[in-house]
């Protein structure tokens, strides 16, 4: 197995680097009859898109165009599968010619090169960032699937370097700067990462997700429950460090007798399983919180290695951005949607002997 391909009925399979000619991916699985457009896939690359003029931003300015190549005919799915490109456009490889033969801090550099014996030090490579374009495009053919089926994922940034914010309108987020629920935070997030950005230093975050609409039965016990995998898709973007789904840590502070989601004829009486029990939704909301690192990639020298093992003083150059936040936020809406795609194919397939 290569890894480069998620989920068993639902699957996106991505290629590509961060400074080769183009990144795409091939989704399969997908059923026919699914409304679907270059459009709706490009509103969604929009939001992760480099060069946005963001404060958090890289300088590196990429379009990040679309374009289907296969299973789409007369704006619907044929149920064959779909298969799309994103050419890369604006590389400055010769930006990183001077750290070939060093390790930079907090990368895979010395990982690629442990398992691999060798790398494509412009940029990381396929352990880019860059590479989660592909994870947004194929993610809207999951969301398109799902919204069908009145499955709706909204995401946004509870914490920002430090600085939380309060979730007063959270199905606003997606219109609104850093993908904040809580137009008040904004002005304080802005200064903290012209701070540090100035300080050539970078921050992490937390990042919200909440699935809606999402019925009870979806999850495989044992070894596929529903929080098992979402945990899995999540923690398979780079930046992400922890998941947390419900109460998370919290939960672990109380009492079963607090902790439990008590019901009666009007529903739960609140929702610290975050809408999966035993494995499998409850059709309550599911609630994810994502930690997410710093960026690795900054102007402060570190102390690191050289491939022949010489320690050397080192800060990183080129472009980039800031924090992995806001434009992690609709990767990992993208990683939900997948998920839940797939799970709801398993579902359909486990019900099949019902009918």
């Amino acid at each position: 197995m290569s890894g480069n391909t998620f989920g068993r009925l639902f699957r996106l399979t991505t290629y590509g680097e961060s400074h080769g000619p183009a990144l795409g991916g091939v989704v399969d699985g997908c059923p026919a009859g699914v409304a679907l457009s270059e459009e709706l896939i490009q509103a969604e690359l929009d939001k992760r898109r480099p060069g946005q003029g963001n404060i958090a931003s890289t300088a590196r300015k990429e379009p990040d165009r679309v374009r289907l190549l296969s299973g789409l005919f007369e704006g619907q799915t044929t149920g064959t599968p779909i298969g799309f490109i994103i050419e890369n456009t604006d590389q400055r490889s010769h930006d990183y010619a001077a750290i070939k033969d060093v390790f930079r801090p907090g990368h895979a550099d010395l990982t690629y090169q442990a398992k691999y014996g060798r790398r494509d030090y412009r940029g990381g490579g396929r352990a880019s960032a860059r590479e989660t374009a592909a994870r947004v495009a194929g993610g809207s053919v999951a969301g398109a699937f799902l919204a069908a089926k009145g499955v709706s994922v909204r995401a946004y940034t509870l914490e920002l370097g430090g600085l939380r914010a309060e979730v007063v309108d959270p199905a606003g987020a997606a219109e609104r700067g850093f993908f904040s629920p809580d137009p008040a935070v904004i002005e304080s997030w802005e200064a903290r990462v012209s701070e540090v950005k100035k300080a050539g230093d970078s921050l992490g975050g937390v990042v919200a997700i909440e699935a809606l609409g999402v019925p009870p039965g979806l999850g495989e016990p044992v070894f596929d429950k529903l929080d098992a995998r979402l945990a899995y898709a999540l923690m398979g973007v780079g930046a992400v460090k922890a998941v947390e789904i419900g109460a998370g840590l919290s939960g672990a502070r109380l009492t079963g007798s607090a902790n439990n989601d008590q019901m009666s004829p009007a529903g739960f009486a609140s929702n610290n399983a975050g809408g999966i029990l035993g494995g499998i939704s409850s059709g309550q909301p599911i609630l994810i919180r994502c930690a997410v690192k710093p960026i690795p990639s900054i102007a402060v020298s570190q102390q690191t290695l050289t491939v022949s093992g010489e320690p050397v003083s080192f800060s990183v150059p080129g472009r980039h951005d800031v924090a992995a936040i806001p434009r992690i936020v609709p990767v990992l809406r993208a990683m939900v949607l997948l998920t839940l795609a797939d799970m709801w194919l398993l579902n359909e397939a486990a019900q099949a002997g019902r009918r």
